[in-house]
């Protein structure tokens, strides 16, 4: 296939060393793989988020594609997914919040927000490209950890795994997307009633419910994936027309989920 002329953003992705993330690729499949791994508690803290922002923004500027073993391939599948034991993510770093919040350092807060806010707006636009997005869930996904799984078009979810928005338990919010990317699945009734609640879900219930369109046995999650691949890559034209369809019947705007945080003064966020 012909190079992107933004080839030399492929390379560089490919000479990256990262701390809090792995990747690999299965050319047989097309399916890039990436984990976060990241140091201490697994949250969205800001090494991480800067690492999946470099490898992520790479993607978009290369137009899906990447360098494996010297050959270039396009993406037709992107997962995310964890490494971290029993938990995809658990949402904000809260020890930075409070930090940033007694210093009353609120630029500090509206960077991490905007940081949040630009790793998640452009997986919800298939990062311009023509892959099919899935997030890989075995563990607890919470707060902004289950709005980043919600920004896929596909959510792959072991048994164990357990997924909620307890935000609303201290008197919050989740601001990053939540209610859109919920509501765009189940409906804004019953995305009020999600969140309003605090619950944290099995991924049997949200599965039932139509949250999750896949649900694995423990420990059976990656094979999971690859046997969504082969089941539905006959059909991906029509399956990606579908995903198109719902960005623009019910579509999520930068905007909306930018003004959100602002709105709330930068406190009350998802992520």
């Amino acid at each position: 296939m012909n190079a992107p002329a933004s080839v030399k953003a492929i390379e560089g992705m490919s000479q990256q060393q990262y701390e809090q993330i792995v990747v690999r690729f299965d050319p047989d499949q097309a399916i890039a793989w990436t984990y976060m791994n990241p140091s201490g508690v697994p949250c969205f803290n800001l090494g991480l988020l800067n690492e999946l922002r470099a490898h992520d923004a790479a993607i978009e500027a290369s137009g899906g594609c990447l360098l494996y073993q010297g050959e270039l391939h396009r993406i037709r599948y992107y997962v995310g997914a964890s490494k971290s034991e029993n938990v995809f993510n658990l949402g904000g770093d809260l020890a930075l919040f409070v930090q940033l919040v007694k210093s009353q350092d609120r630029d500090s807060l509206m960077h991490y927000a905007k940081l949040c806010v630009d790793n998640m707006y452009p997986r919800i636009c298939n990062y311009n490209s023509s892959m099919t997005t899935i997030s890989l869930v075995q563990g607890e996904a919470l707060g902004g950890g289950f709005e980043i799984a919600l920004s896929s078009n596909v959510i792959i979810a072991e048994r164990r795994a357990r997924l909620g928005f307890p935000e609303i338990l201290f008197n919050l919010f989740p601001g990053m997307g939540a209610y859109s990317l919920l509501g765009r699945r189940i409906g804004m009734k019953r995305a009020e009633d999600m969140i309003m609640s605090g619950r944290v879900y099995t991924a049997a219930e949200l599965h039932e419910m139509g949250v999750i369109d896949v649900l694995a046995e423990d420990g059976t999650g990656e094979m999971a994936v690859r046997e969504f691949v082969d089941h539905h890559d006959r059909h991906r034209n029509g399956m990606r027309a579908m995903f198109g369809c719902r960005q623009h019947f019910h579509p999520i705007g930068y905007r909306e989920i930018r003004v959100l945080i602002v709105h709330l003064g930068g406190i009350v966020i998802g992520l």
